[in-house]
């Protein structure tokens, strides 16, 4: 192999990771009508309250990196009650809901905070405006 050839694959890699990992794709091919939007509202027992964060930004981290249906899992707390833990999850569709359930990495939080929560409550919701959520993110820069 010459380096103009192993130049031109390495590029190439290059920019073939970019394109697939790149968010903008999403909303180009989301369609906005068909988005899972759901409210995770989950309190933990206060004896767990650190390891669980720390579980819970490494799942929500890799859920964001790792998959492309996965528009947002943004975790918060309740200001002044931070054992009330509440995360906006929005997926492309039910069927990348779906795929995220079965990742090793969900499936790592899940069997691991199992103990630590002392309620969860799952809310589906509806966008008003679905129109406007692209806008949402386009806002936040890196």
């Amino acid at each position: 192999m010459t380096i103009k050839h192993l130049l031109f694959v390495a590029f190439a890699s290059i920019l073939l990771l970019t394109a697939c990992n790149s968010p903008k794709h999403l909303s180009k091919t989301t369609d906005l009508k068909n988005m899972m939007i759901r409210l995770s509202e989950i309190e933990i027992e206060l004896d767990y309250l650190q390891e669980y964060l720390a579980i819970l930004q490494e799942e929500s981290a890799a859920s964001m990196r790792l998959e492309p249906g996965v528009i947002s899992i943004y975790p918060m707390y309740q200001r002044g009650t931070p054992n009330q833990i509440r995360i906006l999850e929005i997926y492309v569709d039910k069927q990348a809901y779906e795929s995220h359930l079965k990742t090793p990495h969900f499936q790592h939080y899940k069997t691991t905070t199992l103990k630590m929560v002392k309620a969860l409550r799952l809310i589906d919701m509806d966008a008003i405006d679905p129109a406007t959520m692209p806008q949402v993110f386009q806002k936040i820069k890196d």
